[in-house]
Parts: structure tokens; C-alpha cells; sequence
């Protein structure tokens, strides 16, 4: 039978290596729920509200923020506990998957407000053009009409 050690840096070393492991694991899941680069930059789609769907739904991080965060909240227990003696570039892969997921929320919090916007704008110039129409007919309609009261006279 072996002999299992208590001693306290023994135990420490290896919660240490547990809680890197850990941070390690969220942050892949974090970047396996990253979006593919061709899903945010190609389209097939027949117009601009099309690519626009497209995008929004390419840029959507799943559930990279809540990996992150998990990641995060193990990396600062062992960052306090002084358990992963100093390396900084544990922290530095967090900050920056944690950089592209902001940017890519914004990005696609951009993309919803033109969703909603490009429609808009469309529907407001078929106004503008239609009444452009019928404004260029409405002054020969009225000088139909003031010739025909000025014949009635």
C-alpha cells in the first residue's frame, strides 16, 4: 500500500496544477465557441438585411462568455493564492480571448441596430421616391385643374 503525502506544498503543488488544468480546460471551451472565420466573412445571401441576419448570427460567442468567466474566476483564486508562481501568460491568453469576445458582441450588437435600422431607411426612401412620383405629376395636376376653373369661368 502506498503512502499518500499531507504535506502542505505537496498538496498546494497539486491544487495548483488542478486549478491551471482548470483554467486551461474553460479557456479551449471558451475558444471552441468562437466563431469559425469563414462563418463571419462569407454570405450567400440575396440582399443586404440577408447578410446582415447572416452576420448577427455568425457572431454570436455561445457560451465562450460563461467558459470565460469560469476560466477567469479560477485564474484569480490562483492568481491570489500565488499558485501559479508569477507566470503571466495564463492571464495574458484569458485578457485576450476575453478582448475578442467583447469585440465580437459589439460587433454583433452593431449589426442588430443596422438589422433594425437598413429596413427602416429602405421603407423611408420607397417614401421619399414615391412621393418624388407622384410630386412631379401632383404640379401638372394642378395646372390641369386651374386651367380647368379658369375655362368653368
Amino acid at each position: 500500500m502506498s503512502q499518500a503525502t499531507f504535506d502542505d506544498d505537496d498538496l498546494f503543488g497539486e491544487a495548483a496544477d488542478e486549478m491551471r488544468e482548470e483554467v486551461e480546460e474553460h479557456l479551449d471551451a471558451a475558444r471552441a465557441q468562437l466563431p469559425e472565420p469563414d462563418e463571419v466573412w462569407e454570405t450567400d445571401a440575396d440582399n443586404v438585411l440577408g447578410v446582415l441576419n447572416g452576420l448577427k448570427s455568425a457572431l454570436d460567442v455561445g457560451d465562450a462568455a460563461e467558459e470565460l468567466r469560469q476560466a477567469k474566476k479560477s485564474y484569480v483564486v490562483g492568481e491570489r493564492a500565488d499558485a501559479f508562481d508569477g507566470d503571466d501568460d495564463l492571464g495574458a491568453e484569458i485578457d485576450e480571448v476575453a478582448a475578442l469576445v467583447e469585440d465580437l458582441e459589439d460587433a454583433a450588437e452593431n449589426v442588430g441596430d443596422l438589422t433594425g435600422t437598413v429596413p427602416q431607411i429602405r421603407g423611408a426612401l420607397q417614401e421619399v421616391e414615391a412621393t418624388a412620383d407622384g410630386g412631379r405629376d401632383a404640379p401638372d395636376d394642378a395646372e390641369n385643374d386651374a386651367e380647368d376653373d379658369a375655362d368653368e369661368e
